[in-house]
């Protein structure tokens, strides 16, 4: 922890004295190795302390086909690193005393009082099964979610598909409940849950880049996503899902955000702070303990089959439990955060107080377990354990 506050100290003053972003050594050669091996075509990585922007850098091209270069506010599809924006969003509310994580869904959405399980019992979901993947709530059919202009329209899609399981009996990673929790925040709060959102956690954090609609501004340019061709080696452009990011569809909570590197470093900066950025304090301890500790439990939870008892669910966040090889050997037990289905990542380190977040847009596989995210992460505790000032 010394030698990350030695570091944020020495980086502060190389910022202020040569007008530029701090970059710690190693990080750049190590994504500069996969755009030469035409794994991605560019990338943005940051790394930050609780209030210390430690190295943020920019490289290689947004957009192959424009020769468009990479900028630190490139704009990505962050997909479900939506998911503990959402979580946040909920806990606010328990801090206000307006809901409990531990309540029915039935007492804020009444139709979800006829709910039953597989075996034929009422399901009585909680909140907190929804944020932890455990509520076996089915996801309706793709038809269905497709027509759906609202979270509202999205409730009936939800129950008219049969249950997966019983409630609480095993995790499974689900998309339904974290909409029908951004539904919850709608009818507890009264604001849509895009307004929510902006107000409550983008406007304080100073997010100004990060939004649910970037193409209700027809000049916005958002990152291409690329895939590897297995047969040529090149790297093909890939489309989002009709419905992210345009007008006229629902501000979803599990995956609707776009945002940049340095925007969503806020976010997590706020969560290293146990709840407080810039001297504000936006969530409770208690709030923090139960994003950032497990909450699901010993079942075996994340999306690595043979490592899954190296994982838990908090509420809205992924937490290593136990370190293992590959993308997660160097970081602490305790670590949370999320990835999304385009690659992003981003992941809190209590341990020694720094949050690694990685932008690339490169579908396909099991992002969480990427190169990408192993060489960023691994250079980026080799700079911090071996800068020397």
């Amino acid at each position: 922890m010394a030698i990350v506050a030695a570091v944020a100290l020495f980086f502060t003053g190389f910022t202020s004295i040569f007008g530029q972003s701090p970059r710690l050594p190693g990080i750049h050669e190590a994504m500069q190795t996969l755009v030469a091996a035409r794994e991605i075509p560019g990338a943005v990585t940051v790394v930050v302390t609780k209030d210390q922007l430690l190295h943020l850098d920019a490289m290689g091209l947004s957009d192959i086909s424009s020769n468009e270069p990479m900028q630190p506010n490139s704009l990505f599809w962050i997909a479900s690193m939506t998911k503990p924006i959402t979580a946040t969003a909920v806990l606010m509310l328990q801090d206000e005393s307006k809901l409990r994580v531990t309540d029915p869904v039935a007492k804020y959405i009444s139709a979800f009082a006829g709910l039953k399980t597989p075996s034929g019992k009422p399901a009585n979901l909680t909140i907190t099964q929804l944020l932890t993947h455990t509520s076996g709530l089915g996801e309706g059919t793709y038809e269905a979610t497709q027509q759906a202009a609202t979270l509202a329209d999205l409730i009936p899609a939800f129950l008219a598909s049969p249950m997966q399981y019983e409630p609480g009996t095993k995790w499974k990673y689900t998309q339904s409940g974290i909409n029908v929790a951004a539904r919850i925040v709608e009818v507890v709060s009264g604001m849509s849950f895009d307004q929510f959102v902006q107000k409550r956690i983008l406007d304080p954090l100073g997010m100004t880049h990060t939004t649910f609609y970037p193409l209700k501004d027809p000049a916005t340019r958002l990152v291409t996503g690329y895939v590897k061709n297995k047969e040529t080696g090149g790297l093909e452009a890939t489309h989002l899902s009709p419905g992210f990011g345009a007008p006229g569809h629902p501000p979803t909570g599990n995956g609707g955000l776009f945002s940049t590197g340095p925007d969503y470093a806020r976010f997590c900066q706020m969560l290293l702070g146990g709840g407080v950025y810039n001297g504000k304090r936006l969530l409770s301890r208690e709030s923090i303990a139960l994003m950032s500790t497990v909450q699901t439990g010993d079942l075996p939870a994340g999306f690595f089959a043979d490592h899954q008892d190296c994982y838990g669910w908090g509420i809205g966040t992924c937490i290593l439990r136990k370190p293992h090889e590959g993308v997660a050997s160097m970081l602490s037990p305790g670590t949370f955060g999320h990835g999304g289905a385009w690659g992003t990542q981003a992941w809190i380190d209590p341990v020694h107080g720094v949050a690694y977040i990685l932008m690339i847009q490169r579908p396909g596989g099991n992002v969480d377990g990427s190169e990408m995210r192993r060489a960023f992460q691994q250079a980026a505790v080799n700079a911090l354990a071996n800068t020397h000032l």
